[in-house]
Parts: structure tokens; sequence; C-alpha cells
């Protein structure tokens, strides 16, 4: 089991989780969003991906993961993963009443604003696509547009392997984009946080006069306002970038290699062992 770092053990920090590596893309929004803030951010590999796994399961890893975090002094939560939004944020504001957590949701309402002739595609998980609160946010921001609702089953796990370039991946993202292409969409939402680990792919498929949207950066201000209040004097806003912690239940040595490529600072990563579920975080 590891320990927790001294750096969060002295200063409170913000959570950060995701079913694996896809999160680091919310990380790094955070990063620059809120320099100065202290970020330990869990990568649950082993249970990668979420949008592939039970609803029972989403909870419960969830949950675990949560009752971690605020074990390391976590003074808020970023659930950086849509499938843990969508299936388990409820549940975790339920279990712990005045943590503030802050989720992620595909970005229907600026696709909706970008769109040119009202042609919108959704990539995202099944399991993402077919949550009722998806369902309620496509009700609610639609808008009257038309939107084109495409499940990506695999594509997360094939980023997770951690070759970005990979043949296999580079066949699966030509694959979802086809329908999206014959449809004529014009604006793309990346309903997972995996995706825009490979936006560049995903560009390329669907041609250059399509936009993409990622909601990281929206998420990470909402983030600095929701959560900031909630740090320690001192540790939001400082000087100099504090320390960011990176964990993961898989193997570290991916994570490591994604960080290297994908995050503009360096961070220490480590391995923690989370099977065991505490009956109170149920």
């Amino acid at each position: 089991m590891s320990t927790a770092p001294l750096a969060l053990r002295a200063l409170k920090m913000i959570g950060v989780f995701d079913s694996g590596v896809g999160g680091l893309s919310v990380l790094r929004a955070l990063h620059a969003a809120m320099p100065g803030t202290p970020l330990c951010y869990i990568a649950d590999s082993a249970y990668a991906p979420y949008g592939e796994r039970p609803v029972a399961e989403v909870l419960a890893r969830s949950a675990r993961i949560t009752q971690h975090l605020v074990s390391l002094g976590a003074a808020g939560i970023v659930v950086a993963c849509n499938t843990a939004t969508a299936l388990a944020i409820d549940h975790l504001r339920t279990r712990w009443p005045n943590l503030p957590v802050v989720g992620i949701e595909p970005g229907l309402k600026p696709a909706v604003a970008a769109t040119r002739n009202r042609r919108i595609g959704v990539m995202a998980t099944p399991a993402t696509l077919a949550s009722a609160p998806f369902a309620r946010l496509v009700a609610a921001q639609a808008d009257g547009a038309f939107v084109l609702l495409q499940p990506c089953p695999g594509l997360a796990h094939q980023v997770e392997a951690g070759d970005l370039d990979a043949p296999e991946l580079i066949d699966l993202v030509r694959r979802f984009c086809e329908p999206l292409r014959r449809a004529e969409v014009d604006t793309v939402v990346l309903g997972c946080t995996h995706y825009p680990l490979i936006a560049r792919h995903i560009q390329a498929a669907l041609g250059p006069h399509v936009t993409l949207v990622d909601t990281a950066g929206a998420v990470a201000r909402h983030a600095a306002q929701r959560l900031g209040s909630n740090l320690d004097s001192g540790s939001c806003g400082a000087a100099d970038p504090a320390r960011i912690d990176l964990l993961s239940t898989g193997d570290p040595a991916a994570l490591q290699r994604l960080a290297a490529a994908w995050l503009p600072f360096i961070a220490s990563v480590e391995r923690v062992e989370l099977d065991q579920l505490d009956a109170r975080a149920a």
C-alpha cells in the first residue's frame, strides 16, 4: 500500500481521478488554472475503462478512490471521467455531503454554440451515452440541433495501452468517425477524457472543417472557482508551482510514459493498491 506523500500530508490539495490515464487532460488544465495548488491524481488503471464496467463497479471504485483522496487530505474532488460523473457523482455527493465534488460532462452546450450547420456528433463510451444524466443533458441543451451519438467501445482501452499511434487505435478512430462523416456533422464533442489524448487522430479522420469540443478547460475554471476557497491559505495562487502526485492502481510505468508525453511538468508516479473497499464508502 502506498503511503501519503509528505507534501499532501502537510497541505490540503485537490484530488482528481479517472478510470485511467484519460484524466491527464483535465489535470493539465487544472494545473494551468491553479498553478499554486497541490494536486493528487489517481488513475484507476487496474479497472479501466469504466465505460465498459458494470454500474455497481463504477460506483464502488469511485467511492473507494474518493475515500482514499479524502484520507490524504483532499479539500475537494474533481471527477475527471465522464462515465464516473454520469454514474457516480450523485452517490459521492451523498456519501460526502460537505466535500465539494466537481464532475465533467460532454460539452453539448459549447458544441451547439459552435456548430454552423446544426449537426453535432458526440463520441463517448457506451455507458456515458446510455446514462440518464446524459439523456437529460441532450434534452436540456441540444436546442433542436441534430445530435448523432457515437459509442466508441474499446477506444479508451486502446488509449490505456499507452501507444497513442498504434495501428489498432487509429483503425478504431477511423471506424467510429465514419458515421459522423456520413452524417456531415461539423462539430464533434469528445465525451470521454481519454479522447483528447488522441485528438490529432480524430481530427485527421473527420477532416479539418470539423470542430472538436473538449471541456477540460471549462471544468478547470469551474473547479478553481468552486474549490479554491476550500484550500488552506497560501496553497492556491502561490508564486511557485505546487507539487503534483500521480498514483496508479495499475502499472505506474504506463502512467509515467503518458504523463511525460502529455503534461508540461514533471510529476512523481507511485503505485497504490485500493482493492479493499471500506464498507463505509459503499
